[in-house]
């Protein structure tokens, strides 16, 4: 949200109002919109609506933007296409890190958007964890190990998808597949696929298009009730899988494939 700050200064400008006129307009402190405007803070959620809704804007706009005194906002398109984060806030107007375990993730895929569903989501602080939007995810399966089903990984709202990275995990939220956590195989292009990748090397890497991926959000913690366990010695087994899996990718890599 790094634009945030200039944006809100340039937008303030425009209507020729003081900061103290247009807190008196927002019902909120002089202090906090130099505080905004200055980047010592960044304003929650529903009230960075409340300031789109006034300048009669997008909250993507004010977000991604770069506003001059020549800018001007985009034709209107259909509201759908608009990327917008539902979040919750606590009694202090502190963002929640809402918990979204297995058994909601079906449920989540249609109602992430929906601030009714997300305020029915679990919810808890960490307070190592200050700036930035964050949800925590439940995962199933082994297809990540040494993290093990069941294990809950914290991840931060990711706004633009450019800044996903080869190598890094991330938590998607797909279309096809619902809740998925897995490492990013490539950066992230409009509307081209995403090959995601498994720390265990049993599952093959598999591609999403990108207009089938709803949010990314990037892995920064983990909460697990059990301790990864220390490397086993190779076993002939293991040994013959992973050959045969490297037999695999060389026959795609000889055919072509991805």
């Amino acid at each position: 949200m790094a634009n945030i700050s200039n944006n809100l200064k340039q937008l303030r400008k425009r209507k020729r109002l003081t900061q103290q006129q247009f807190a008196d307009l927002m019902e909120i402190k002089r202090s906090l919109v130099g505080a905004y405007e200055e980047d010592r803070a960044e304003p929650k959620y529903e009230l960075l609506k409340k300031f789109a809704e006034f300048y009669e804007l997008s909250m993507d706009e004010i977000i991604n933007e770069k506003i001059t005194d020549k800018w001007k906002p985009k034709a209107k398109t259909d509201s759908s296409n608009i990327r917008v984060l539902s979040v919750s806030v606590d009694s202090d107007d502190r963002e929640n890190i809402e918990l979204v375990p297995v058994k909601a993730s079906a449920g989540y895929l249609n109602g992430y958007a929906d601030p009714e569903f997300i305020s029915d989501l679990p919810k808890f602080h960490l307070p190592i964890l200050k700036q930035g939007t964050y949800r925590a995810f439940e995962i199933k399966g082994d297809s990540m190990l040494p993290l093990q089903s069941g294990t809950i990984v914290i991840g931060e709202y990711l706004q633009d998808w450019n800044d996903v990275k080869p190598g890094e995990t991330y938590v998607f939220i797909t279309r096809t597949d619902g809740v998925v956590y897995k490492r990013a195989g490539n950066r992230f292009k409009e509307n081209k696929a995403m090959k995601l990748i498994s720390d265990n090397t049993v599952y093959e890497p598999y591609s999403v298009d990108g207009e089938d991926i709803v949010e990314i959000w990037k892995a920064k913690a983990y909460i697990a009730t059990t301790f990864p366990e220390p490397s086993p010695e190779p076993t002939m087994e293991s040994l013959t899988l992973m050959m045969s899996q490297m037999q695999k990718s060389i026959a795609k890599l000889q055919h072509g494939g991805n």
